[in-house]
């Protein structure tokens, strides 16, 4: 498994999403190794890991994560996750015994409902979409415009995510092998199983943006009655990537869990949606929609 590793002191893991590598950290992994010994790592069939052989789901993906702590004696390691790393770490928190301290940032697989096919064919247009346009990549992520264009359900504020950062999540981000069977898993296949109170002895927080268009913040009230052992981390002004959105804010979050200084926030229900709130979903996932069978079905060129 592909890592790199920067930084001196108690070691963390950094696991991102479906669709990038370890470079979704880029904005706050020099913040995390002022302090800590990160590792951040390509999952197996993302950046320069290569894929598993045979089934792949998050249950294989926990096996390979934690065949790769053993191998090199970081069993019990402080863990953070972006989206489907974000699951990935909630699930072997569940297992006990592989982490420490787990920070799980914008989760997926608490979906129900409409709510699984809206994730899974806007997500699955956006990287047909972002595949047919890698010539024009740099071009477009080099414009406010264009990056706000392209990141409009992943961000609250894509206009303000650096050209070259916009520029390398969506150079992975597209529908490899390995991207289309994880994404049909997660969103038809095993379901999460949670963790009874009281089972997870170590600290545990489930970081939510309030903006998040893909894992919608209902889904937060799932994700805690799974695991009530952990505590709701709201991200005011954040879509589904904390690290992108809100870089120092997600620093801290995750320096404050994992050396037990956290205090958590008092309020932990989900919000009334805002009007605007729906308007956007509806409108993002007309977009997506519409641009991507396009992309889809245009007539090849002669």
């Amino acid at each position: 498994m592909n890592y790199v590793r920067r930084g001196t002191g108690k070691p963390l893991l950094l696991i991102h999403g479906i669709g990038s590598s370890h470079r979704s950290w880029d904005l706050v992994i020099d913040g995390l190794a002022a302090e800590r010994d990160v590792i951040a790592v390509d999952l197996p069939g993302f950046g320069d890991t290569p894929p598993l052989t045979g089934e792949l789901s998050i249950r294989t993906l926990a096996d390979a994560v934690t065949e790769f702590l053993t191998e090199n004696d970081l069993t019990g390691i402080d863990a953070v996750g972006s989206s489907m790393g974000a699951r990935l770490v909630l699930e072997l928190a569940r297992r006990g015994g592989v982490l420490g301290a787990v920070v799980s940032l914008d989760p997926g697989g608490f979906w129900q409902g409409w709510e699984i096919p809206f994730f899974y064919h806007s997500v699955r247009l956006s990287a047909l979409l972002v595949n047919s346009l890698q010539p024009a990549l740099p071009v477009l992520t080099g414009s406010p415009i264009g990056r706000t264009l392209l990141f409009a359900q992943f961000s609250a504020a894509p206009w303000k995510i650096p050209a070259p950062v916009a520029l390398q999540e969506l150079r992975t981000f597209t529908p490899t092998p390995t991207f289309t069977e994880l994404l049909d898993n997660l969103a038809h296949g095993e379901t999460q199983q949670g963790a009874p109170a009281g089972s997870i002895q170590q600290p545990l927080v489930i970081g939510w943006g309030r903006q998040d268009l893909v894992c919608l913040p209902s889904q937060s009230k799932r994700a805690l009655s799974l695991f009530p052992d952990a505590h709701l981390h709201w991200f005011s002004t954040c879509g589904h990537f904390p690290q992108l959105d809100v870089p120092e804010e997600a620093t801290q979050l995750i320096l404050d869990v994992t050396s037990g200084t956290y205090q958590p926030q008092t309020e932990q229900a989900v919000a009334p949606r805002p009007k605007q709130f729906s308007n956007a979903l509806i409108g993002v996932g007309a977009v997506i929609t519409i641009v991507g069978l396009f992309v889809i079905f245009r007539p090849n060129e002669r």
